[in-house]
């Protein structure tokens, strides 16, 4: 166990050695992973901060019960029981007289009022659901709508559908882009490993005529590909702190233009470390690629 640890340990202390013996190379290696990593990094940041504004925004998604105009108070009893038996989410009652006081209170509106023989309004109840994914507004409506007395459920789902489905399209783009992306980064580590082989093509030599194994000799440079790819990652942290850095000021500027308070979210510690075991892990692999077709060459 010492002795396998110990060979591990050398072969990380090799793959250091090699990243600073050619810094100018390293340097714009790690240049080229941190962009690879930042671009698809930068497109999920900005639909996850889209998402909190557009809900911001639209402020708390609610679905109008309206109740028949000959419903009377049992029939909205009975409603307000089923509610309570299975409440959806919170919800008020809100009676006819009182609707009519709310519009009476409009200036424009209370001479209207006024002159009607009847009050026109008929009861309702205000839900705020616990779940507003468009689909789950939409069936609680047919099923609220199914119930006695309703005369009509009102749901105003139409730009929540829009916006969720331009936010599948935004993820499949990320999505399509990072995998364009994750493909470079393990070309890039393959070509960089590749050149290294090629420069310690006689010292890799000598070590296979001693006895050295295939997985000896992988060894230093899958430590290099991961280092390099983790060392990548937080570049690629660095730089997408510094566009928060730089665009904070101007999306606060622009939230109080339109009487709101917003604040982007930057890298979590959760996602920095996602980023920086995806690099890591490509680069590993990159390498790894390079090695065993370089081997069997």
């Amino acid at each position: 166990m010492n002795a396998w640890l110990n060979q591990h340990r050398l072969a990380f202390r090799d793959a250091w050695r090699r990243l600073f013996a050619a810094p100018l190379g390293t340097l714009l290696s790690l240049v080229v992973i941190g962009i690879a990593l930042t671009l698809p990094a930068a497109g999920w940041l900005l639909i996850d901060n889209l998402q909190r504004a557009a809900s911001a925004a639209a402020g708390t998604q609610q679905i109008s019960v309206f109740m028949a105009l000959d419903a009377d108070r049992k029939a909205s009893d009975e409603i307000a029981a089923r509610l309570k038996a299975a409440p959806p989410g919170t919800w008020r009652f809100v009676p006819r007289d009182e609707a009519l006081k709310q519009l009476q209170g409009g200036a424009r509106m209370a001479d209207l009022i006024a002159g009607l023989p009847r009050n026109p309004l008929p009861d309702a109840f205000v839900i705020e659901p616990n779940d507003t994914a468009p689909a789950a507004m939409e069936a609680l409506a047919r099923t609220i709508g199914g119930w006695p007395k309703v005369a009509h459920v009102q749901l105003d789902a139409a730009w929540t559908k829009r916006f969720d489905a331009l936010l599948r399209i935004g993820r499949l783009i990320v999505g399509l882009l990072a995998t364009v992306f994750a493909t470079g980064l393990v070309l890039a580590t393959f070509n960089t490993i590749r050149l290294q082989i090629l420069a310690h093509a006689a010292e890799i030599e000598v070590a296979r005529l001693i006895g050295a194994t295939d997985g000896w000799i992988r060894r230093p440079f899958a430590y290099y590909g991961a280092l390099q790819g983790a060392l990548g990652a937080l570049l690629a942290i660095a730089l997408l702190a510094a566009g928060k850095a730089l665009l904070d000021p101007l999306v606060s500027e622009l939230a109080l233009l339109y009487g709101a308070s917003f604040a982007l979210r930057g890298v979590s510690a959760t996602l920095a470390l996602q980023l920086t075991l995806i690099g890591a892990t490509l680069g590993w692999l990159g390498a790894l690629l390079s090695v065993r077709m370089s081997l069997k060459g």
